[in-house]
């Protein structure tokens, strides 16, 4: 019964992490290029009894082990890479990758980042930057006196002059990982690269299977509300049962307790 007491315990911890991250998913519902997170738990270890194919005292052989859990315990919280919806906002520098790969975001202390978030802007300079001021990589300046803003779904990123005249201004390449769960999130929809997700893989994009841009668009969210809303029901059931389950364990306790009076 003691046992009993902290298993259920374990899962009252662990139900409370899922509902800390399916809050955080549907906070991002909204948030551009956001990637929901899913947790994922294993059973701790256990108490060996008999085991599965132990010898009995007739010369024959257990065919069932006796088992006891511990519980459960958090594993990893994966990020979930899949699509999102896109939006046509009908803004020039609004970019939006159709398949696999990230931008490339040059930080202030010149680390880069990687996002899947494309709404971009232009600084005083002429500069492509983030919401937040970081530059798109590689950078590349507009010109004062351009007039329009296109940008092909291979990268190649033009301005029309007020004269008239196409210049070329620079070409947006993707990365993309080995491992993009294995990237570190940290906020203002950023990541960095780490040992896990191995080393960032630079191509064009539309070719060797990186996503194509489009312009004027933006990737929404990845995050399913009623699913999100579903599994948030069904861990504070687990969380309610758990609960009982201690309350239970203590019925029990305080039941044998009483019984030498």
């Amino acid at each position: 019964m003691i046992n009993g007491l902290y298993t259920a315990a374990t899962g009252m911890w662990a139900q409370q992490f899922k509902l800390d991250t399916l809050s955080n998913n549907i906070a991002n519902v909204d948030t551009a290029g956001y990637k929901k997170v899913k947790a994922e738990f294993q059973d701790l270890l256990y108490d060996y009894s008999k085991n599965a194919g132990a010898a009995t005292a007739q010369n024959s052989l257990h065919p069932t082990g006796l088992y006891v859990g511990h519980g459960t315990r958090l594993a990893a919280t994966t990020r979930v890479f899949t699509q999102g919806n896109l939006e046509n906002t009908g803004n020039s520098t609004d970019l939006a990758i159709s398949g696999d790969g990230f931008f490339q975001i040059q930080l202030q202390d010149g680390r880069i980042a990687y996002t899947r978030d494309g709404q971009f802007k232009i600084d005083g300079n002429g500069r492509i930057i983030t919401s937040n001021g970081h530059l798109l990589s590689p950078n590349m300046v507009i010109p004062q006196n351009a007039v329009a803003i296109n940008v092909s779904p291979d990268g190649i990123v033009t301005a029309e002059l007020q004269d008239g005249t196409i210049q070329n201004i620079g070409t947006i390449t993707l990365v993309r990982f080995v491992n993009p769960s294995g990237l570190k999130a940290i906020g203002d929809n950023l990541f960095l690269e780490t040992p896990a997700s191995g080393a960032p893989i630079e191509g064009t994009p539309g070719q060797d299977g990186f996503g194509s841009l489009l312009q004027g668009y933006v990737e929404k969210s990845n995050v399913d509300i009623v699913k999100e809303m579903v599994d948030m029901i069904s861990a504070m059931r687990a969380y309610e049962l758990n609960s009982r389950t201690i309350q239970t364990a203590d019925e029990m306790l305080r039941t044998a307790s009483g019984l030498k009076r």
